[in-house]
């Protein structure tokens, strides 16, 4: 079963974060994009059956894609959109360089996939 891949956009803006962290990895670091877009064609592929090490539960409802190459890795936060089956919302993403997971970046997650779902009821 494959699933579809949705970029979230911010609703004034129209700005969409997650292609802006893709673009500046892809000038920034060609090797690690070309792993973690990888990692993105799994995703949409198996969807949570893809499972640990690519994917990781974090909480009310935001899972991560983990990307690793060589040193360095990648960090995209998504949900699955429960009003429309098979459908995966990627929201923000980050270069990980420490061990925890910066709480601003979970919490930016966690309002966007609010404020998606709010816009689609």
């Amino acid at each position: 079963m494959k699933y579809q891949i949705r970029f979230y956009d911010l609703p004034k803006s129209q700005k969409v974060p997650i292609e802006d962290f893709l673009e500046e990895l892809r000038r920034d670091n060609p090797k690690l994009h070309i792993k973690t877009v990888r990692n993105l064609e799994l995703l949409s592929d198996y969807g949570s059956d893809l499972g640990a090490p690519f994917i990781k539960y974090l909480e009310d409802g935001i899972y991560e894609l983990r990307s690793v190459f060589g040193s360095n890795a990648t960090r995209i936060f998504y949900f699955f959109f429960s009003k429309e089956e098979n459908v995966i919302v990627l929201t923000n993403g980050f270069l990980k360089k420490t061990q925890k997971t910066p709480i601003y970046e979970l919490e930016k997650a966690k309002q966007y996939k609010s404020e998606y779902e709010s816009r689609q009821s």
